[in-house]
């Protein structure tokens, strides 16, 4: 039997190091490689980094650990698991939804990595010149000159069609017009979506289907997956790396990386930027971690593994802005100009400006199929546990499904199948604005707000002190759990809460309009659907609430929203032999009553089930039976 008793067994990691392994590649993603660098660029360089820790020892390490607790403990996923507060089990909607929101698009992502990577085998990149059909008048190489016979594929000569464009002051480099007009096709705006751009949409199929074969048997194939998935890309780093420190002009990019300017400490986007950073990068409040951890064994130390997993992913980020600036130096000193001139963010820095530098160096192909395979792994490892915690959730909401294993991998095909095919309007020509829409909209606010009430429920209607029970129940009281408890008690009391509040206020009243690459505005039709998107998952936590309160049979408010249901509590029966969750069998009567109300309420007479009994003496003997 499976949670509880309830249901088909569930499946569990083979080893430790599995589940580690697969928390790291979880935690770390294209983010990592992306979005960090360019963030401590921008925020101070070297000097970033004091808001980045401070943030993850505040924010990120007991908000982790507490979710681990959370999964491990009940063995559920991030909706079965609300068993503890039913009438919060809208928060598990809300992080399946926007976890289900979150694959869709970032699959899409991986699919661009995808066609990188298929296009880098090739002897000459091709978003090296602008002798390509898709290139326009505004492209503009470095060896490009308008005055001699440079030949478009069509044969015209380049300054015969572009003499008159100003091509000196609007100019785009090879990899830029590659990306935008080759790869993404785009069209002008959101509402021109355009048709369907094949080969994208089958890289997003490819995807899915190793997505599939992955997860077919859930953890026990992912476990053994992630042996790779999760160690290779540091292989590739450090090859990257190496090569980076090789260029000329590395040094120059290195030193813009890391050199602090300790004015940027007093603005208060920095701190904000910097707890954003450290609660996307670590997956929280996305269900994952709930969703993973409840495959462990019950007495896993979740306190080493709290410690383990973010302090390596924030080392990664750390440790790939070298790599990218290394490189983004020597593109810098090849072109004349100052790093903070080739510096971008996002896909401008993965699909436009690193492509540019790897196009200048020596066996550009080979460099080029090497760190588009990182990031294509560094993708599939955060995909892989992320749709896991969506399959798994609905499996654990409806048991039939893993009575038998053709009914598991049946479910898993089309549950990725359908994910395929909800990522399609994406993979339009206008589908790379639909991407940043839903990017910017849903992995804001609802991972902010989730967060909150996930603090609310756990640590303030069912207590910090069950919670702190529950956790010493697994772990076993020790001075190391004591000392963990004296900082981790106050930090999800008090200091956690109030820093996510402040990074809600600070976003709300920093919000602008939204953009893309500073030169597109959304409709407001955009906007819209935009906020209905951030907006759903947010308000279906007080929606589920008020509907289980119109349902309760008269209970009072606090009762229904403080209330766990009966089989909340470790799954296994070996594991609920104490007072608080142990079962107390009845020799005449089937029913059982938990050992916890009989000593609460002087007897079984008066304990939570009311049949004509004689009356217990109130003794509880060792074999958890009541003996009257």
């Amino acid at each position: 039997m499976g949670e509880n008793g309830d249901g088909p067994k569930r499946e569990a990691w083979g080893s430790q190091l599995e589940f580690i392994l697969t928390m790291i590649g979880f935690a770390v993603g294209l983010g990592n490689v992306w979005r960090f660098p360019y963030l401590c660029y921008r925020n101070g360089g070297g000097a970033f980094l004091i808001p980045y820790f401070t943030s993850l020892v505040v924010l990120g390490i007991p908000l982790f650990w507490l979710e681990l607790n959370f999964g491990q403990f009940a063995s559920l996923g991030p909706l079965k698991i609300w068993r503890v507060n039913p009438a919060m089990k809208g928060i598990g909607m809300s992080v399946v939804l926007i976890t289900a929101c979150i694959i869709i698009y970032y699959n899409v992502i991986v699919s661009y990595c995808l066609f990188y990577f298929f296009a880098s085998m090739t002897d000459k990149l091709p978003w090296t010149a602008c002798d390509q059909e898709w290139n326009t008048c505004a492209c503009r190489d470095s060896s490009m000159n308008l005055s001699s016979p440079y030949l478009w594929p069509n044969g015209s000569r380049l300054a015969d069609e572009c003499g008159g464009s100003p091509l000196v002051n609007v100019t785009q480099s090879p990899s830029e017009e590659y990306f935008l007009h080759r790869v993404l096709q785009r069209t002008t705006g959101l509402e021109h979506q355009g048709s369907v751009l094949w080969d994208l949409s089958l890289c997003n199929l490819l995807a899915w289907t190793i997505i599939f074969l992955v997860l077919a048997r859930g953890v026990e194939t992912l476990g053994k997956v992630m042996y790779v998935a999760a160690v290779f890309p540091y292989i590739l780093l450090t090859i990257l790396l190496v090569r980076g420190l090789t260029l000329d002009g590395h040094e120059t990019g290195i030193e813009f990386y890391l050199q602090p300017n300790i004015t940027k400490l007093y603005e208060a986007s920095v701190w904000s930027d910097a707890a954003v950073q450290i609660f996307y990068s670590l997956g929280i409040c996305q269900g994952g971690l709930i969703a993973m951890s409840s495959f462990n064994a019950f007495k896993t130390n979740t306190l080493r593994d709290a410690m383990i997993v973010p302090i390596v992913n924030c080392g990664t980020s750390f440790y790939a802005g070298f790599v990218i600036f290394s490189v983004l130096g020597f593109m810098a000193k090849n072109k004349g100009v100052a790093v903070g001139d080739v510096v971008a963010s996002g896909p401008g820095l993965a699909f436009v400006a690193y492509p540019e530098a790897l196009a200048q160096m020596p066996v550009s192909p080979l460099w080029a199929v090497l760190f588009f395979l990182m990031m294509t792994m560094l993708g599939f490892s955060s995909q892989f546990s992320a749709t896991e915690t969506v399959l798994s959730s609905i499996m654990d909401e409806f048991p039939s499904i893993r009575k038998s294993r053709v009914r598991t991998i049946g479910f898993r095909a089309v549950g990725c199948f359908t994910f395929f095919l909800l990522g399609l309007p994406m993979t339009t020509q206008g589908g790379y604005y639909l991407l940043h829409l839903i990017d910017s909209y849903v992995g804001g606010f609802p991972l902010l707000f989730a967060g909150l009430f996930e603090l609310i429920a756990i640590i303030f209607l069912y207590g910090v002190v069950s919670f702190k029970k529950d956790i010493e129940m697994m772990l076993g009281k020790s001075c190391i759990l004591s000392c963990a408890f004296a900082f981790f008690l106050p930090m999800w009391a008090f200091v956690t809460p109030a820093c996510l509040l402040g990074v809600i206020v600070f976003k709300s009243i920093q919000y602008e309009p939204l953009t893309l690459d500073d030169t597109y505005d959304f409709p407001d039709f955009g906007d819209a659907i935009g906020w209905l998107a951030a907006a759903a998952p947010i308000l279906v936590v007080p929606g589920y609430m008020i509907v289980y309160y119109c349902w309760s049979g008269g209970a009072t408010l606090w009762a229904t929203i403080n209330t766990p249901k009966d089989k909340w509590g470790p799954a296994l029966p070996e594991n609920r032999n104490t007072s608080r969750y142990a079962t107390a069998e009845m020799p005449t009567f089937e029913e059982k009553i938990p050992i916890e109300d009989i000593i609460n309420n002087g007897g079984v007479a008066n304990a939570a089930f009311t049949p004509e009994i004689p009356e217990s003496n109130g003794h509880v003997n060792d074999e958890i039976s009541v003996k009257y």
